[in-house]
């Protein structure tokens, strides 16, 4: 008897396939989410047709085999009014919803509390109100929680203690009130409260976040406020007993009214007040406005301005290339949408407009965690100005941050561009902040880095020196020498590559003193030589080789000068551009040359670190940081060290400087960027 026909493989696939398309979601979740939807007015349309899987509409994800929705992600879609009770609870295997950037109002809907396997919970920036509910705390599986920016009131409750997973927790710019509770969660790694009308002290279980995590909130104090310290409470005393004494007075008998000479003088006097009120303010807008003119000439005459701080929405748009720098107020919603089609490029545009990730690390586990449609949704916060472009600070929808750096003047094609940042890209050392991706359309380009809470060095030695500033001692200066010098010799020892724009202000400092790491090396490439772009480079500001004519064509010695340069900063406490002698202004190695020349070299040291004191050794120290200092900025670029040697002379100035040597900050390299910027030991535990 012959054998039955065996089918090919290919039809068994194909048959395979066709059962896996087929499959679908309960009757009861389809319902549950057209349920949804009918009951929210949505001002674009999703395509949720009847006739198709439920697991094809737009925003729905489901699990592998098609057998149950897990994600519900409709962010920014323009839904309107309240979650409709009895919908979104009848998804028993939700782990992601993410209803964001919406305009949803009412309290946050009771039957979300009901899903157990619910993982990221985003509804920021609506117009929810009422309280934070206590269930919250059923929700045992969640890992991210964001509220923010809404119109949210009552009490943080105590029940996010039951949430032990979680690891984010957003709940900025709302109307929340009353004190914080001590809440323990070790994963927890992001928390923000900010902009709220919270009071009372920090609990020591949160004192461990930054204090932008609480900023806003003018009645909090405490750690990490180190400017408002809690006081003290003395109840006053009671009052006395009537036979005790005295009688007390009655009430009737204390209201007393003002005579008509008292009402004039009041009247007189907040005259007065209002009259002194209105010049102050009149010479405040006179001098920020002489300020904001002095900001923009220094940078290269950009007309736009944007004030460190300030939030909004970061939408660059690859139609117009143009980004919100700065919104409506610290208070204000910072997320803005753009549609799907601008973010795609649309049609050609969407194989090269696109967010590019660079580097071993930068396209494996950075390219998983976001994309260029999220990076445009985030909010915003301008971190600064620099001779390179403006600095934004990104916070994402999971809660990762990230850096932005909104070039400008760019003169480099698309090739050359991806060239030359792939190549900063290719760079891995713990003391060079590593670039992670970048974005080229015709009229924008931007580049994407890691955040460093910890700010810069140049802040840290010129920002305020007021009362609650912790100074930065002598061995914290000598870390950041060492981190600097180590980070240079890398890239022209490994990488050939003369780093280009070595400042105070892109020496970015972390937790760990031994791992600053410099930023914004090898990009001169990439902008128009001067005129065009005057002082584009290392030496904006002071730093620049005086044989460097061309400021895209940095070289190892020029590096070499500017890295001098940073050290007598360190040294000295004086930006390099406002070193005075006599009766004009010099550069800060000619200032340092004429001072040493007199013999009067106990003068250059910065006061606040003399101040601080050490013993002889530490001046022997900051004397031979100084002959390092001068030889790096001789005029003759054959007369100055290489950056090797200038490692190793720092390191044998003082060996308790540092506990990794050059080849020991070389072996780290396995470890990934953002345990070392926790000050993580390279075990590969995570954080």
């Amino acid at each position: 008897m012959a054998a039955p026909p065996r089918l090919p493989v290919v039809a068994i696939l194909l048959l395979l396939f066709l059962a896996l398309a087929a499959a679908e979601p309960p009757q009861g979740e389809r319902s549950a989410l057209q349920a949804f939807l009918a009951g929210t007015p949505h001002e674009r349309a999703l395509g949720w047709n009847a006739s198709t899987s439920a697991c094809a509409w737009t925003g729905i994800t489901c699990d592998k085999a098609n057998a149950t929705v897990i994600e519900l992600r409709l962010p920014g879609i323009g839904l309107i009014g309240r979650v409709p009770p009895s919908t979104l609870g009848r998804l028993p295997n939700l782990q992601v919803i993410s209803l964001r950037s919406n305009r949803l109002f009412g309290s946050i809907p009771g039957d979300l509390f009901t899903l157990p396997r619910l993982r990221s919970l985003y509804l920021q920036g609506n117009l929810l109100t009422g309280a934070v509910p206590a269930e919250v705390g059923r929700l045992t599986a969640l890992e991210h929680l964001a509220l923010s920016h809404n119109n949210l009131s009552g009490p943080v409750p105590f029940a996010l203690n039951n949430l032990t997973g979680l690891r984010s927790l957003r709940l900025e710019g709302n109307r929340l009130s009353g004190s914080l509770p001590s809440i323990s969660i070790r994963r927890l790694e992001a928390f923000n409260v900010s902009y709220n009308e919270l009071n009372g002290s920090i609990p020591a279980s949160l004192a461990r976040f930054p204090p932008d995590s609480f900023a806003g909130n003018l009645q909090l104090c405490g750690a990490p406020l180190v400017d408002r310290p809690c006081q003290p409470f003395f109840p006053s005393p009671a009052p006395s007993p009537s036979g005790g004494g005295g009688a007390a007075v009655p009430a009737s008998k204390k209201k007393r009214k003002l005579s008509g000479a008292a009402v004039i003088a009041i009247a007189v006097g907040a005259g007065a007040a209002a009259l002194l009120a209105l010049i102050l303010l009149v010479l405040c807008a006179v001098h920020h406005h002489r300020q904001g003119s002095a900001a923009n000439a220094d940078d290269g005459g950009s007309k736009a301005a944007a004030t460190p701080g300030t939030r909004g929405g970061f939408t660059p748009s690859t139609a117009s290339g143009e980004m919100g720098g700065a919104g409506g107020g610290e208070y204000t919603s910072s997320s803005k949408e753009i549609s799907s089609a601008a973010a795609a490029g649309g049609g050609a545009a969407d194989r090269t407009n696109r967010l590019v990730f660079v580097g071993r690390r930068g396209g494996a586990a950075w390219q998983q965690g976001f994309d260029l449609e999220d990076l445009l949704r985030a909010s915003a916060e301008v971190l600064g100005k620099g001779s390179l472009g403006t600095s934004y600070k990104a916070t994402l929808e999971e809660g990762t941050t990230v850096v932005v750096k909104r070039l400008r003047d760019v003169a480099a094609a698309r090739r050359e561009f991806a060239a030359c940042v792939e190549a900063a890209g290719a760079v891995e050392h713990r003391n060079l902040a590593p670039l992670r991706g970048y974005y080229y359309a015709k009229d924008e380009k931007l580049l994407v880095g890691d955040y460093l809470p910890a700010g810069s060095l140049s802040a840290r030695l010129h920002g305020s020196r007021g009362t609650g500033r912790t100074p930065m001692d002598w061995d914290a200066r000598m870390r950041a020498a060492l981190c600097a010098a180590r980070g240079v010799a890398h890239l022209h020892t490994e990488h050939k590559l003369p780093h280009g724009n070595i400042k105070s202000s892109n020496l970015l400092l972390r937790p760990d003193p031994d791992a600053a790491a410099l930023s914004d090396y090898g990009l001169n490439q990439l902008f128009a030589p001067p005129p065009a772009r005057p002082a584009a480079g290392a030496a904006a500001g002071g730093y620049r080789a005086p044989e460097l004519l061309d400021a895209r064509r940095p070289t190892f010695k020029s590096d070499v000068h500017s890295l001098g340069v940073l050290f007598l900063e360190l040294l000295t406490g004086r930006s390099p551009a406002a070193a005075h002698h006599g009766d004009g202004a010099v550069d800060l190695p000619r200032w340092v040359q004429s001072v040493v020349r007199e013999e009067w070299t106990a003068e250059v040291f910065d006061a606040e670190l003399v101040r601080m004191g050490g013993g002889g050794a530490e001046e022997e120290e900051m004397v031979a940081l100084l002959q390092v200092a001068m030889a790096c900025v001789a005029t003759a670029p054959d007369a100055r060290p290489d950056a090797a040697d200038v490692v190793r002379m720092i390191e044998e100035i003082g060996g308790g400087h540092g506990h990794a040597t050059t080849e020991e900050s070389e072996g780290t390299r396995g470890v990934s960027e953002e345990e070392r910027s926790r000050g993580t030991p390279p075990s590969g535990a995570t954080p």
